[in-house]
């Protein structure tokens, strides 16, 4: 009972992460995204675009653990947005703290295993990471993209900015690195971006 008790306890503690607003605002309604939905469209996108990959030997379900599970982080750390240099300063200690907190009220297994999936995540060195990292960077292309440029409107966005950003993507699935460009370009001729 000990056991399950702490993964209870892990469940309702990520509950949190809903209320943990992002700077992505919805297609459909323009309120803002919250970290539990965009993880949750993650899993979907790791699911139905994962022929475009480039190297077939991805575990597909470790990419949906890393995506459902890289932003828990943020109950305590927050959301950074991601072009916000200043956050970023100070971003990795905030977010290992929170992962030494969060992931370790689970039972020690399991603690153990979550924290090398979000490291792992946070690293980009394998096939696994490097996809779920471009997807974790193509769904608020989409977002921005669909509601006009909603948070590349913002101070110092600029599609030199995106364009490094979206880079990841590049990496694990140029199919979808093709169409980020499309895109990306698309998004400066209609003016939601600014070259």
């Amino acid at each position: 009972m000990n056991r399950l008790k702490k993964q209870m306890e892990f469940i309702v503690e990520i509950d949190k992460l809903k209320y943990i607003f992002r700077q992505s605002a919805l297609i459909s309604d323009g309120r803002k995204e919250n970290s539990a939905e965009h993880s949750w469209h993650l899993g979907l996108m790791a699911m139905f675009l994962s022929e475009y990959i480039k190297d077939g030997s991805v575990d597909l379900l470790k990419v949906i653990k890393m995506v459902l599970i890289h932003d828990i982080v943020e109950i305590d750390a927050g959301d950074t947005f991601a072009y916000d240099e200043h956050g970023y300063e100070d971003k990795e200690e905030r977010e290992i703290q929170a992962a030494q907190r969060i992931f370790n009220l689970l039972p020690s297994d399991q603690a153990d295993e979550i924290w090398k999936l979000w490291r792992e995540f946070e690293e980009r060195r394998t096939p696994e990471a490097r996809y779920a990292a471009s997807l974790d960077r193509l769904q608020p292309l989409l977002l921005n993209y669909f509601t006009q440029g909603h948070t590349w409107r913002m101070p110092g966005v600029t599609s030199e900015k995106v364009y490094e950003r979206m880079a990841p993507i590049r990496e694990s699935t140029p199919v979808l690195w093709e169409y980020a460009v499309e895109i990306i370009e698309d998004s400066i001729a209609k003016g939601y971006l600014k070259r």
